[in-house]
């Protein structure tokens, strides 16, 4: 007879491919269909717990990139973990619609000469148009990578209502005391008369002239290094710059805090490090006459030789050691660098040039020059000559150089940093209720926020604690505007209650296009429209790392996003966000409500190629997230991502990836040997466990909870090893392997068949549920081929009329009894046992353990299963003849025979008593 048709082989419609990047759009689909963010509220609706994950808005302009899957998988990963673990999530997806990136795009489309010639309401309207297409694009791209969400009722910062918000954040801000306008440097086109963003500037090769001047020392800087006991009455300190024309707005002179200087024989200061280069190229004499710490001159002061006014010394970090002469030219209205350190320092800004890059009036009134009178109106590039001729004897070396310097992306002629009005959020004004700064209320709140990984504390910490005031105005179209009025007549800006409140009630009905489109009189409340002819508008908009800081407000407290509430549990982004959008929420939360927006953050790294360079398009080694689903599938980009060790730099590429899917295969493969096991399990049977099933129980117990730590902790790679470990090693490779004797062979109904098919359930209801965040798609596509009672039992899923993957619900493994035998010793005689197996099907004496008998030392015969654990056909007590080979493991003897009965035709066992005939056990099993 075909004893085959006898056996109960495992049956499951599970396929073996899952074809994902066919099937899984389809049920991505049917997600959004079925509203899956709803159902996902109403499923947990009496949760006792909730987590909840504020997104930070992606760009709403271009496609999804590599970086932005990582981003927005990761996401998902951890709201899910919540969920499957019965918690009640919050997930509502956003972004950031404003700025400078789509104002460009408008322009290319356009032109620039029509752009100029636009209504700036038309420009935005443009902008808007442009931003709600990538939104939508950009929300199919997400959902195309199984991410769960409210992408029904998703937050944009240009909705008006948002708008509304971004500027009462403002207003709150603005009333506490924390805004102020003042003068900053920034990039500056004298041939276009504007202000200039970051993105705006091209760096080009510029022949400038390189000067080294000394500035005399004052009495005060002399005495600090004792000139006098080195013979010295006079000393200069030595500058060096590449932008001479800024010399009479100078009011400073860095040096390095951490370096030593030096006085030269004739009398100049200079980095100690730099005395020989400086002495072959004849601007100092040879000779130290003593070194000194830089700190020593600070707060010290020398003497601007074109003005005679005071250049304070000072100490910066920005300050380079490997080229010039270590003494730093400081004019803050010049230049970032010495803006940012004038602020600590407060160094007067001088900034004697107009729109046009030409001196002003500045000079005589301020007295920058000692004969002013012929600078005004000069253009800056063309005063060179003349400067050095009024340098005189302190001017100590003039040559020509070529570097690369900034130029304007419209007109391409060399820019300039000159100083404009700009708003700042003040750091340093007492304001809360105990009479804190920002700065120190939002260091508090760092230290109460929980980091993954830990040193993002002390990373932002640092950032926070060294920043100067926040710019938060722009001269652009595209944003969100500071919405205050002047005087006219006194140049005083007005922060009253009243008037901000009524406009942002008209933003709040129209969008704040209103401020554009409206007159001065339409914008006031009725008790101020007669001062309307005395008051202008203020045309600065908002950098839109305000819009983003702002989002919490708009977002977590209103009532039309089911968001979770403030402060949110979670923010996560990419490292680079302590200097950004952690950044910015942290102080326009802390300004308004004294507290972070956040009660944790977690960073990720980069996304590099397989080689560990930066992606770019002109290298080639881009991947697009849709190739990837294209090709793989978004289960294997998700299955990447938890892998990687995300809080470093992550590398990706096309053999990456099917590294990632052979993972994936045996994953699914697992998956489906216990579907095919259990479909036919109705209760769970878990009174006749063997000693085999309560060491796999045992194991599975600790994997599951050590990898359940791990995932709470948000290290996804590390809990995936270790179920990794447990599904290949010790399930696959050796339970499910030693259970099939007794799966396909015993009676359908037997106690042992039973109980090892309960132990497959209980682990595979755990698996899904651990899995599930990651592996969204497949659990639930695993799900839609079982009816077993008891799996479905194992997952917490109690309606088994109508089922998916959102009904699945993680529970613990239970308790169940210790074996009673060391499994670890087991485990240990299992590999020894092994490699003698190993040399006999070398030499051809074997094919399979089944036709060996196994004689073992007394000490082992209490363990009745040994048989089943070792696959061999029968254990039995050593003798003398006929072993094929003996072998020592832990000091006893075992030996390895031909097995002693003849070949069961239907389990393969050497135990039948007759040849051709089956064995008792399988006799029975036919008989029934």
């Amino acid at each position: 007879m075909d004893y085959k048709e006898t056996l109960v082989l495992p049956v499951t419609s599970f396929p073996m491919r899952g074809n994902l990047p066919q099937n899984e759009p389809k049920t991505y689909l049917s997600w959004k269909q079925k509203g899956v963010y709803a159902k996902m509220l109403k499923n947990r609706q009496n949760a006792k717990d909730s987590f909840n994950l504020h997104d930070g808005p992606p760009y709403a302009n271009g496609h999804i990139h590599i970086g932005h899957a990582l981003n927005k998988i990761l996401k998902d990963m951890v709201v899910k973990h919540h969920y499957f673990q019965g918690k009640k999530v919050f997930y509502t997806p956003g972004w950031d619609c404003h700025g400078l990136p789509i104002e460009q795009q408008v322009e290319k489309k356009i032109g620039k000469e029509k752009k100029d010639n636009l209504p700036k309401t038309k420009i935005r309207e443009l902008c808007r148009k442009h931003a709600q297409e990538f939104v939508a694009i950009q929300k199919d791209e997400f959902l195309g990578l199984g991410v769960w969400g409210d992408f029904e009722n998703p937050y944009q910062t240009m909705d008006f209502a948002f708008e509304t918000e971004i500027y009462k954040a403002l207003c709150e801000i603005a009333k506490k005391g924390l805004l102020k306008e003042r003068s900053k440097p920034v990039y500056w086109s004298w041939a276009c008369q504007t202000a200039l963003a970051e993105a705006e500037v091209e760096y080009k090769e510029k022949e400038s002239d390189s000067i080294f001047v000394a500035f005399d020392l004052q009495q005060d800087a002399l005495e600090a290094i004792n000139a006098k006991e080195c013979g010295i009455q006079k000393a200069q300190c030595v500058i060096w710059t590449t932008t001479p024309w800024t010399l009479p707005a100078n009011s400073g002179i860095a040096l390095n805090p951490n370096e030593t200087y030096a006085l030269t024989s004739n009398g100049k200061i200079v980095l100690a490090s730099q005395v020989e280069k400086l002495v072959q190229s004849g601007i100092v004499e040879n000779g130290i006459l003593k070194t000194f710490s830089a700190k020593i001159l600070e707060n010290k002061h020398a003497i601007n030789p074109l003005n005679g006014k005071d250049s304070k010394i000072i100490l910066g970090e920005h300050v380079a050691v490997g080229e010039g002469s270590g003494c730093v030219h400081t004019a803050p209205g010049h230049g970032e660098d010495d803006y940012f350190v004038g602020l600590k320092y407060h160094l007067p800004v001088y900034m004697p040039v107009d729109d046009r890059g030409c001196f002003d009036e500045t000079l005589i009134r301020e007295q920058l020059l000692f004969n002013p009178d012929e600078f005004v109106g000069k253009f800056v590039f063309d005063t060179h000559t003349r400067i050095f001729e009024l340098l005189g004897e302190n001017l100590l070396k003039h040559t020509k150089i070529k570097h690369s310097y900034p130029h304007c992306w419209r007109s391409h002629q060399p820019i300039i940093f000159r100083a404009t009005a700009q708003w700042f959020v003040m750091m340093d004004t007492p304001f809360s209720s105990k009479g804190k700064t920002l700065r120190e209320v939002a260091l508090e709140q760092i230290d109460a926020t929980r980091f993954y990984p830990e040193h993002g504390l002390r990373r932002i910490r640092s950032m926070i604690e060294e920043r100067p005031d926040w710019c938060i105005s722009r001269q652009r179209d595209w944003g969100v505007p500071i919405a205050f009025f002047r005087d006219k007549r006194s140049g005083e800006v007005l922060l009253n209650a009243e008037i901000l409140d009524f406009v942002a009630d008209i933003f709040s009905k129209e969008g704040c296009d209103a401020w554009w489109s409206k007159s001065v009189e339409e914008l006031l409340p009725p008790s101020f429209k007669a001062q309307s002819e005395h008051l202008e508008k203020i045309h600065h908009i908002l950098d839109v790392w305000f819009d983003s800081g702002s989002t919490w407000k708009a977002v977590l407290n209103n009532a039309k996003y089911t968001s979770g509430g403030y402060p949110a549990q979670m923010y996560l982004e990419g490292s680079d966000q302590h200097r950004g959008w952690f950044h910015s929420s942290l102080l326009v939360s802390c300004a308004i409500n004294e507290c972070a927006p956040y009660q944790s953050i977690l960073t990720h790294g980069f996304t590099m190629d397989e080689n560990g360079e930066k992606m770019s398009k002109s290298k080639g080694n881009v991947i697009p997230p849709e190739k990837v689903l294209k090709d793989f599938g978004s289960e294997i980009l998700r299955l990447w991502v938890a892998q990687s060790d995300y809080q470093n730099d992550q590398r990706i590429s096309e053999n990456i990836l099917k590294q990632v899917s052979d993972n994936y295969r045996k994953i699914r493969n697992t998956i489906r040997f216990l579907l095919a096991n259990v479909e036919s399990l109705e209760s769970l049977e878990v009174e006749h466990f063997s000693q085999i099933d309560l060491w796999i129980l045992k194991c599975a117990k600790e994997c599951f909870e050590s990898v359940n730590q791990f995932f709470f902790n948000y290290e996804f790679s590390k809990g995936l090893q270790e179920l990794n470990y447990f599904l290949n090693v010790e399930l696959s490779g050796i339970y499910l392997d030693l259970c099939k004797d007794n799966l396909y062979c015993n009676a359908l109904n037997s106690k042992e068949r039973k109980a090892a098919q309960s132990v497959m359930a209980l682990i595979c209801g755990r698996l899904f549920g651990l899995l599930a965040p990651i592996l969204t798609y497949t659990i639930n596509e695993a799900l839609s081929h079982t009816q077993s009672k008891a799996l479905l039992e194992s997952c917490g899923i109690a309606n088994v009329a109508s089922y998916d993957v959102l009904d699945l619900l993680y529970q613990p493994l239970p308790s169940f009894e210790t074996p009673s035998v060391d499994f670890e010793m087991l485990l240990a005689l299992r590999s020894s046992f092994l490699e003698q197996i190993d040399s006999l099907k070398k030499e051809g004496k074997i094919k399979s353990t089944l036709e060996v008998d196994l004689g073992i030392p007394t000490s082992l015969e209490n363990f009745k299963e040994l048989n089943l654990w070792l696959m061999v056909s029968a254990i039995k007590e050593n003798s003398e003849a006929n072993a094929l080979v003996t072998f020592t493991f832990k000091g006893e003897n075992y030996k390895i025979y031909l097995a002693s009965g003849h070949k069961c035709p239907r389990c393969w066992q050497f135990i039948s008593k007759q040849e051709g005939q089956p064995c008792a056990r399988c006799a029975q099993v036919l008989e029934n």
